[in-house]
C-alpha cells in the first residue's frame, strides 16, 4: 500500500492512497483524514485503506484523481517524535574524520541516534532554504521508517512488528555549524534544519524481497544538478537494521503511534579511496561530506564545495524493474529570505 499527504485541508493535509504505479490518487476523508489519524487506529483503518489501494491498481477507483508529487507535503508534515540513527558505520567514520572527532568505541555495538525537529517537516519538493551559503549546506539521504506505538523496552519481535511504513528522507544537515555546536556537549540542534521526506511512504510488503532482515537492499538514487551523484545499495553495510534502531529508541521511553525512525546517511563502504566517487567507477555518496572526506585522503584537501544557491538535488530509489517506489525528494537550494 502506498500512502501520501497533499498541501490542502489544513496544517497536517489530506491522506490520500496512490496507486502503485504513483499516477492515480484517492481522498479517504471516511476513513482517515489524516495519516496520523490512520496510525492512531491502525488495526482498523489499514485494512480500508488497504481495499481502496486494490481498487486504485485495478481501475476500480470511483473517485480516482491524477496524483502530482509536487502536490505533496510531507506524508507526516509534523510528527510526535524524529529520531535519526547513524546505522551505517562508514558514515560516521568518514564524517568524524573530516572533523578531526574521535570515534566512540561503542561504534559497531550500540546505534547513535539523536532527536531531530519534529514539529515542522518541509514537502519533498519544497526548497532547502538558508540565511547563509557559508553554512555548508549539505544532503543526506536516508531511509526511515514510521511505527505504531512500541512499549519500553520492546524486543525485536515487537519492534519488527511496529513497523508501518517506509519513505525517503533528506536530512540536510549545515557542516560548518556542526563542530563548535557539538563541542558543547549537547546534540545538534542550529546544524539541523527542517528535514524533508519522499511524496509517497510506502507498507513494507510493497518492497517485496528487497525488504528482509529489516532493511531495503535497493540502491538509492542521488542527483546532485542532474548529476548521478550517489547509488549505495541500502541494505549493505547498514550495521544496524531498522529493528535494532527502533529498540534503541524505545529502551528508556515509550514511541507513540507515528514515530519516525531515521537510517542515517547511507553508506557503501569502498575497497579504496580511489574509484569510490560515480566518475571513477565507484557506487558514490548520499552527503557531500564523504566525498569531501575522500579527496582528504587522495588530495590533501577538500576540492568539492557544499551546495550553493540555486543547486538543486534528487533523492530517490527504483524497485528493480526500474519503478519508482517512494517517488522522488527533488529540492532546490535557496535563500531564506526569497520566501518572505
Amino acid at each position: 500500500m502506498k500512502l501520501a499527504t497533499l498541501k490542502s485541508g489544513g496544517r497536517d493535509g489530506t491522506l490520500v492512497v496512490v496507486s502503485r504505479d504513483l499516477t492515480r490518487c484517492q481522498p479517504v476523508a471516511g476513513i482517515a483524514r489524516t495519516l496520523q489519524q490512520a496510525l492512531d487506529d491502525w488495526s482498523d483503518c489499514a485494512p480500508q485503506l488497504s481495499e481502496v489501494y486494490v481498487g486504485l491498481n485495478n481501475g476500480a477507483a470511483r473517485h480516482a484523481q491524477p496524483f502530482a508529487e509536487e502536490r505533496c507535503h510531507s506524508p507526516l508534515p509534523r510528527a510526535y517524535q524524529w529520531a535519526d540513527g547513524s546505522a551505517y558505520i562508514n558514515h560516521v567514520e568518514l564524517v568524524r574524520r573530516a572533523r578531526g572527532a574521535e570515534l566512540p568505541a561503542s561504534l559497531r555495538s550500540d546505534p547513535l541516534i539523536y532527536q531531530g525537529g519534529s514539529d515542522s517537516f518541509v514537502g519533498p519538493r519544497d526548497p532547502i532554504r538558508a540565511l547563509s551559503e557559508d553554512w555548508g549546506i549539505d544532503l543526506e539521504a536516508e531511509l526511515a521508517v514510521i511505527t505504531g506505538d512500541v512499549p519500553m523496552g520492546a524486543g525485536a519481535d515487537e519492534c519488527a512488528a511496529a513497523i508501518r511504513l517506509l519513505m525517503l528522507a533528506n536530512d540536510v544537515s549545515l557542516r560548518h555549524l556542526i563542530p563548535e555546536e557539538l563541542a558543547k556537549g549537547f546534540g545538534f540542534f542550529q546544524s539541523k534544519p527542517a528535514t524533508a521526506f519522499s511524496p509517497v511512504a510506502v507498507t513494507p510488503d510493497e518492497l517485496g524481497d528487497a525488504w528482509h532482515g529489516g532493511k531495503v537492499h535497493l540502491p538509492l538514487l542521488v542527483h546532485i544538478n542532474g548529476r548521478l551523484f550517489g547509488q549505495p545499495n541500502a541494505g549493505l553495510d547498514m550495521t544496524f537494521d531498522f529493528t535494532r534502531l527502533i529498540a534503541h529508541a524505545a529502551r528508556t521511553r515509550e514511541l507513540e503511534a507515528g514515530s519516525i525512525i531515521g537510517s542515517g546517511t547511507v553508506s557503501n563502504r569502498q575497497m579504496a579511496t580511489h574509484g569510490s566517487s560515480i566518475g571513477d567507477g565507484g557506487v558514490g555518496y548520499c552527503c557531500l561530506a564523504e566525498l569531501r572526506m575522500y579527496e582528504t585522503l587522495e588530495k590533501g584537501a577538500p576540492q568539492t564545495g557544499f551546495l550553493k544557491f540555486g543547486d538543486r538535488v534528487r533523492i530517490e530509489m527504483l524497485d528493480r524493474d526500474g519503478r519508482s517506489v517512494f517517488g522522488a525528494i527533488e529540492q532546490a537550494v535557496a535563500p531564506w529570505a526569497a520566501a518572505q
